[in-house]
């Protein structure tokens, strides 16, 4: 029976399986305030490369980098209500501006004539500002995005999920027409997939939300959904049309074309640290973490091997010149980032630490490594098999096949899996109920649906939403899986994070 490096499968619980595979990664812990954490270099060093890989992205589809305040007054948003409705309960708010020692503890004291939110979007103050920035039809495009922390305070919490803090980054864009926005909307949807497709390895479904799904005070939303191991969706990131909706709440007009005032049309889109959290679900096993390698802090991992005291340095050198040769290499238009792994205390272990974190290579040498210029290599996916003892100049000739051969691994069993799991079969309410209330991991149904808003409240009693509706429509004709009226329109149903 194969032994493995975490006490929880996924077969076992899922979701202590996940948080096993945070602590064993040593990714992140919770912090001294509920619901939130704190995100240590190896999991933050993740999110670091996925906000470079998707900063160079958003960059070179013309947008540039700013930042808005954290705290935004109460009465802006009061100026959207459909805005502040679908956030009312997830904010934090700031009263007092001071704290006074009274009896030996501090109190409250210096009210804010103004209540200020805790940011948990930024729509609001950046229209306002949208609305000074812009007069004419010249100052149109105005094309922005900020790297920044909000809030939303979360009853049930999960680190790298749903947490009452999180990092993410939030593009608005303001535009002349309808048909330039919607374009946007679409533009930053596709970035995001090859974000998720091409860096992370992950398969994801395109496609529009349904009425009851939609942000709040959007016209159209549009999401890409990854199925995670458990065959629950995980919404990775959305895009937004938002029509005029924010434009006249903010009073954000122009002087067009023709000489008469028009409403900016606006958007907005991003996506979070909860990437994080679907490289988990998406790639983890039961023996850790698995880091796609163009997200990988650390593509190839060198350990040193300590017995042999006299031979330490000599070790430690050749370790380091082996890092030097690669780092010199490039693997997907980059430089090859290596890591050697200093012995800080404790060195038994260390390779199953480095297997929980899910570095793609990782090479142990000692002092016969030296003799005879090897080491020996085992790689992420393939962590059961025998080590392979291997020559320095067979790792130098073929690093890019090693981590190219990981990274289509990865993919290809993300694929399979989404794809085996995708059920199309069925056709009723009562079919539908039963599959998901009967069912451990019932993936996504595909199926027929009438559009009615009125019908995604059937879902709630098991449990369902409606995920999106894809891009991608079999333009067939067939019944609504909810009410059995003609329907064209397919929808991803299933239970989600």
């Amino acid at each position: 029976m194969t032994k493995h490096a975490l006490p929880i499968t996924r077969a076992d619980n899922f979701p202590d399986w996940y948080q096993e595979v945070i602590k064993g990664a040593d990714m992140a812990e919770n912090s001294g305030v509920r619901g939130c954490m704190v995100i240590k270099p190896w999991g933050y060093g993740m999110w670091e490369r996925i906000q470079r890989l998707l900063d160079d992205k958003i960059k070179a589809t013309g947008h540039e980098n700013c930042y808005f305040p954290l705290f935004i007054p109460l009465d802006l948003f009061e100026k959207e209500a459909k805005h502040i409705e679908g956030f009312a309960k997830e904010m934090a708010v700031v009263t007092h501006h001071r704290l006074e020692e009274k009896d030996g503890k501090l109190q409250l004291a210096g009210e804010l004539e103004t209540p200020l939110v805790v940011r948990p979007t930024s729509e609001t103050v950046i229209s306002e500002a949208f609305s000074r920035w812009i007069s004419s039809y010249r100052d149109l495009p105005v094309k922005i995005n900020q790297w920044a922390n909000v809030v939303r305070w979360e009853m049930r919490t999960r680190m790298f999920l749903r947490t009452a803090e999180f990092l993410w980054q939030e593009g608005h864009t303001a535009h002349e027409t309808r048909e330039e926005a919607e374009e946007e909307t679409l533009q930053m949807l596709h970035v995001y997939r090859e974000l998720a497709e091409d860096e992370l390895c992950m398969p994801v479904i395109l496609g529009r939300k349904s009425p009851g799904e939609r942000f709040p005070g959007a016209v159209e939303t549009y999401t890409f959904e990854a199925m995670m191991q458990d065959g629950k969706a995980l919404q990775a990131g959305t895009s937004h049309y938002l029509g005029e909706t924010f434009a006249r709440a903010a009073d954000i007009r122009f002087n067009g074309r023709d000489g008469e005032m028009h409403y900016a049309h606006s958007t907005s889109w991003g996506t979070t640290t909860r990437l994080v959290g679907a490289l988990i679900m998406t790639h983890g096993d039961d023996d850790g973490m698995r880091v796609p390698p163009r997200i990988a802090p650390h593509q190839i991992v060198f350990i040193p091997m300590m017995k042999d005291e006299s031979k330490v340095d000599e070790i430690i050198a050749y370790c380091k010149e082996l890092k030097t040769q690669l780092e010199a290499q490039t693997f997907a238009g980059e430089k090859i980032r290596a890591h050697v792994d200093m012995p800080k205390g404790e060195t038994r272990g260390r390779y199953w630490d480095w297997v929980r974190k899910g570095a793609p290579i990782i090479c142990e040498v000692g002092p016969r490594d030296l003799e005879n210029g090897t080491l020996a290599m085992a790689q992420r996916h393939l962590i059961h098999e025998k080590k392979r003892i291997v020559s320095t100049a067979d790792l130098l000739d073929n690093i890019q096949a090693l981590l190219g051969g990981y990274e289509k691994a990865l993919w290809e069993q993300a694929t399979t899996f989404r794809d085996n799991n995708i059920h199309t079969g069925i056709q009723t309410f009562d079919q539908l109920k039963a599959h998901f209330e009967n069912n451990e991991n019932p993936g996504f149904v595909k199926a027929k649906w009438c559009e009615d808003e009125a019908t995604e409240d059937m879902l709630k009693e098991f449990k369902v939403t409606i995920r999106c509706l894809p891009l991608e429509q079999s333009g067939t004709e067939g019944k609504c899986v909810l009410t059995g009226k003609p329907a064209t329109v397919d929808a991803i149903f299933a239970k989600s994070y």
